[in-house]
């Protein structure tokens, strides 16, 4: 089933939200439920599927499924990957809708924070949120140096691609001859200091934040050191300290996100800390290890805080 306007109609409902999201599986489902739940008509469409328009009638944005008319909100579920203008088309058509007075969660400014490892990390430390140490280079020769700082220093680097997710393409760096080639980081090099655990097996935490306040988390363990679930990590249930929700929320409010999953991680040495945040989340892992309706906290925040209902 095709996605691009998708509209799912009731006419006793005034408020209409488009939902962006590049699919039509579990997630949308449960934000279709929730939306609805509250009152408001959810569209789900593409970004790939929206345009920008000179033509006066139409008010210069098309959504699919809006006939030249705008949504009372957005609820940013995905934005598909593409070519650097492609991505850019994408995230200029939310900074538009912003423009235009509609509601974005997220918005594209926090959309652009979270997905830049380097920005989040700077966000972090610029607003003294306790987060693993972290270095963006350029130049290999830079990266080079600072593994030598590294090894005398008696410290293990983890290469991270600056836009991934999901775990994938990252890299343990021990010594110089790991350090790849320019070309092959599309020529930016983000790296994190590497954690080690104190147990027999790998574990982090995810938290997920909704307009400042923790509302649920699990622990993601694994026997593999990268612990993503879609890396395979066992999702538990998890009852975290008041200090690791609260530092989850900071997290959060550092890069001004109306919702986002928190990575944390914990040791010894250095108690908590945020390895990363999402400003796009999926939360499938979460909501079966969960009591909380994720969806509906979502839905909550876009609708109360627009009055759509």
């Amino acid at each position: 089933m095709g996605i691009a306007g998708t509209v799912i109609s009731n006419s006793s409902l005034s408020a209409r939200v488009v939902i962006f999201t590049n699919s039509n599986g579990w997630h949308e489902r449960k934000l279709i439920d929730a939306f609805l739940n509250f009152g408001a008509e959810p569209t789900l469409a593409s970004l790939a599927d929206c345009a920008f328009t000179t033509s006066a009638e139409f008010g210069g944005l098309l959504i699919p499924g809006f006939q030249g008319e705008l949504p009372s909100a957005a609820f940013v579920r995905g934005i598909a990957a593409g070519s650097f203008e492609q991505v850019t088309l994408r995230l200029g058509f939310l900074h538009a809708l912003e423009q235009m007075s509609v509601r974005v969660v997220n918005s594209a400014k926090v959309i652009e924070r979270t997905v830049d490892k380097s920005m989040t990390s700077h966000l972090l430390n610029r607003n003294g949120v306790a987060t693993v140490p972290a270095w963006t280079r350029e130049s290999k020769a830079g990266v080079i140096e600072l593994v030598r700082d590294s090894v005398r220093l008696k410290r293990r680097l983890v290469l991270k691609p600056l836009f991934g997710s999901r775990g994938r393409g990252l890299q343990i760096i021990e010594t110089e001859s790991d350090v790849p080639d320019e070309e092959a980081v599309n020529g930016v090099y983000y790296l994190q200091e590497f954690v080690p655990s104190d147990k027999n097996y790998w574990r982090d935490w995810r938290v997920m934040v909704v307009d400042g306040h923790a509302i649920c988390a699990m622990e993601r363990r694994s026997d593999n050191w990268v612990t993503n679930r879609a890396r395979g990590a066992q999702c538990l249930p998890a009852n975290l300290p008041n200090e690791a929700l609260k530092l989850a929320a900071q997290a959060a409010v550092a890069v001004e996100a109306d919702y986002a999953g928190v990575d944390l991680i914990h040791t010894n040495r250095a108690g908590w800390q945020v390895i990363e945040i999402n400003g796009v989340p999926a939360w499938q892992g979460l909501q079966e290890v969960s009591d909380t309706d994720i969806a509906r906290s979502f839905a909550e925040i876009v609708v109360q805080s627009n009055k759509l209902t």
